[in-house]
């Protein structure tokens, strides 16, 4: 789509965020779909000329052509394929019917000699087509794009773990003042979360199934032609053959569980990324974070001072909006009334729209992450204003000293009030300790107790 065209895309997709899309384009668009939708006919008419029972025969040549229509499926094919549907062309009628233009598109293609011409589509019925192209889009948009841009931004978010494992930050729990962290053991915290919920889109992108089982799963054209044939037998290795899982029982359309547990676990990454992009944009707030500046970039249009999280707050929108999509995909795709009804057709095509979402949502965050740069001293400064947190070190350590009223102690001295680490120390000179436990006590300071925070980042790579 050229920079014109793009302003008058009904979808930002197309539009505004075309350049950012336009890597999922031979997965997800109409095209893309048309050469999967000829990858699968070529591949089963070959696998019917395999096929002792039938007569159809193809040697090397014919094979290799009949390859070359989806391997080097251009533009004009794709043309032809819309022409087939809408218009007719040559001795075609217009079929009205995407699957049958597609069955028409390499009938015409055949050489003049072939004899195959009969045997394209033979027993099939679209949605045999339709389940198994659509699956070896979405697996190869998710193996060739999704997961990669994912697996760039846990890797950020490692990098950043390891070189701010020491960088003390103060916690908040409920929005308050809580024990410190460090910065690198919160990013290790997303990149571990990460790296759970990618394994789960692994698998379910591992899981995604086929069914060739014809107009009502029963195999009853193919056993009307070839009775003496297993066609259950040869569905599952046409389908094995392809990458996918088999699905042996079905209605005409394959139920499509595997496809709403795919959805799913990108829904559960997609959190992940929305919470970091919440937590980030806070840290930005409270100053904890900068914001490398761009040149030439506007932040306001009346504030001229200010550097946005907009990257952040982007993918926020992007991702919020993919898990809008996914939920209704995983739910919509799953039912179907009786043997089968079309509402899920339409539904289907809206499935690249979703996970264009979530590419500019995954893109978003990486380049937020790509901008930050931690403000140790507005961290450590805080740290050392808020002397009180080390009031949880301090009852804990008492309690093992065998002091009942550590906690209401520790309690009267700092709840709902400004404290000092005199007021502090003030207190250890008044408890009935040993020497060495007040000294244990007095060492405590805000930016030293992180635990092992340090090495639970380590723990994590």
């Amino acid at each position: 789509m050229t920079d014109t065209n793009a302003l008058y895309a009904v979808s930002p997709l197309d539009g505004r965020y075309g350049g950012r899309t336009e890597r999922l384009s031979p997965y997800a668009s109409e095209a893309a779909l048309m050469r999967a939708r000829v990858r699968v006919e070529v591949e089963f008419l070959i696998a019917l000329a395999d096929l002792e029972a039938t007569p159809l025969e193809l040697d090397l040549d014919e094979r290799e052509h009949l390859r070359g229509l989806y391997k080097h499926f251009a533009e004009e094919d794709a043309r032809l394929i819309k022409t087939l549907e809408t218009e007719g062309y040559e001795e075609f009628d217009a079929t009205n019917h995407d699957v049958k233009a597609v069955e028409y598109f390499v009938r015409h293609r055949l050489p003049e000699e072939s004899d195959a011409s009969a045997w394209i589509h033979f027993g099939l019925t679209s949605e045999d087509v339709n389940n198994l192209a659509h699956r070896l889009l979405v697996r190869d948009a998710v193996d060739e794009v999704l997961l990669p841009t994912l697996y760039e931004v846990q890797e950020t978010l490692a990098e950043m773990a390891r070189e701010h494992r020491d960088l003390p930050m103060l916690a908040r729990t409920h929005g308050q003042p809580a024990t410190p962290t460090t910065f690198g053991k919160e990013m290790a915290v997303y990149a571990a979360r990460l790296g759970r919920t990618t394994g789960r889109i692994r698998e379910a992108t591992d899981d995604l199934s086929g069914k060739l089982g014809g107009a009502s799963g029963t195999y009853a054209a193919h056993v009307a032609a070839y009775p003496d044939v297993d066609w259950p037998a040869f569905a599952e290795e046409f389908v094995t053959g392809l990458g996918l899982e088999f699905v042996p029982l079905t209605t005409q359309v394959n139920p499509c569980d595997d496809l709403a547990a795919l959805f799913d676990a990108f829904r559960g990454a997609n959190d992940v990324l929305l919470d970091l992009d919440l937590d980030m944009w806070l840290y930005v707030s409270d100053r904890y974070l900068g914001q490398e500046t761009v040149a030439g970039e506007t932040g306001s249009s009346t504030m001229p001072h200010k550097v946005n999280p907009i990257d952040f707050e982007n993918s926020e929108g992007n991702l919020s909006k993919a898990n809008s999509d996914l939920a209704f995909l995983a739910d919509y795709v799953t039912t179907s009334r009786l043997q089968r009804d079309l509402s899920d057709s339409t539904v289907k095509r809206n499935v690249g729209a979703a996970l264009a979402h979530c590419l500019i949502g995954y893109d978003k965050t990486a380049a937020g992450l790509g901008k930050v740069v931690p403000n140790a001293h507005v961290m450590r400064a805080e740290l050392e204003d808020t002397p009180e947190i080390i009031g949880e070190a301090v009852q804990t350590i008492l309690r093992r000293e065998g002091q009942e009223d550590a906690y209401e102690r520790v309690k009267e001295l700092t709840r709902g009030r400004e404290v000092s680490l005199e007021d502090f120390h003030e207190l250890f000179a008044d408890l009935e300790v040993d020497e060495a436990v007040r000294e244990e006590l007095r060492e405590l300071t805000p930016t030293g107790y992180t635990g092992v925070a340090s090495d639970l980042v380590d723990g994590q790579q």
